[in-house]
């Protein structure tokens, strides 16, 4: 896996910002503390190829990760995305070990390892850990669910402001560093498409696009054009991956 360590040891208060880590309770977040190694990752980082076996899971903090389907010819297409609302890693503890999907860094920035084993025993104990992590799986499903229907139902104009503001949802900023090769290549799509998709939604003022650069100027016009999926996904997450303890509290007691 392509990670970089950063100086320092894990900080209990940065773990939290990941979604998963951070609906723990205190005493089981400080047990697994001693095992989350803080990594870096940069932009176009491989952290897993399609088929082979993870040794660790990855808590994204502040990156996000694409998660890709490649095909026989060697085209690809997104299927999900991971960013602070989860984990990349899903079959350690689900039983499958290796991943379907090719997991490119989208965005740079921070994130959090654990060792398979100790996910696995955390997993298998049966505690909050479990909960959420199954939580999350069933988000992450939603997800994959939509995408297949969207690409697949919607315009190309729709799709990117679904995939826009499911990335800006995970970021603390409104400005994502992006080509519109690596849209295209994560939508499956001719970039030529993706180029007059976002030429429209400039001139409508939504956004600013200048070397890579992608500023998003007007959320709500992103939310006026995008088709319903976005907001079943982003219902689903916030329903079932709670961002606070206190939530996570009401969900574990149900």
């Amino acid at each position: 896996m392509g990670f970089r360590s950063p100086p320092g040891n894990g900080d209990f208060h940065v773990a939290r910002r990941n979604r998963i880590l951070g609906a723990l309770p205190e005493a089981d977040l400080l047990r697994l503390q001693p095992d989350l190694e803080p990594m870096q990752v940069l932009v176009g980082d491989v952290l897993c190829e399609s088929g082979a076996q993870m040794t660790h899971a990855f808590f994204p903090t502040t990156s996000i990760v694409s998660l890709q389907y490649v095909m026989e010819n060697g085209s690809s297409a997104e299927i999900a995305g991971v960013g602070n609302e989860g984990v990349l890693g899903v079959p350690l503890f689900m039983g499958g070990e290796s991943m379907l999907s090719r997991s490119v860094v989208q965005t740079g920035g921070a994130g959090f390892r654990l060792r398979q084993s100790v996910l696995v025993e955390q997993f298998n104990s049966a505690g909050p850990l479990m909960r959420v992590l199954l939580r999350y799986t069933q988000a992450l499903i939603t997800q994959m669910s939509l995408t297949a229907a969207c690409n697949r139902k919607h315009t190309l104009e729709q799709q990117l402001c679904r995939w826009l503001l499911l990335t800006l949802d995970r970021m603390s900023g409104n400005e994502l560093i992006m080509t519109q090769e690596l849209i295209a290549s994560m939508l499956g799509v001719r970039r030529e498409g993706v180029t007059e998709a976002a030429g429209r939604l400039q001139r409508a003022g939504v956004i600013s696009y200048r070397r890579g650069h992608i500023t998003v100027l007007h959320r709500e016009g992103l939310g006026s054009r995008v088709c319903e999926c976005y907001e079943v996904v982003k219902r689903e997450f916030d329903r079932l991956v709670p961002d606070t303890v206190e939530r996570a509290a009401i969900l574990n007691a149900k």
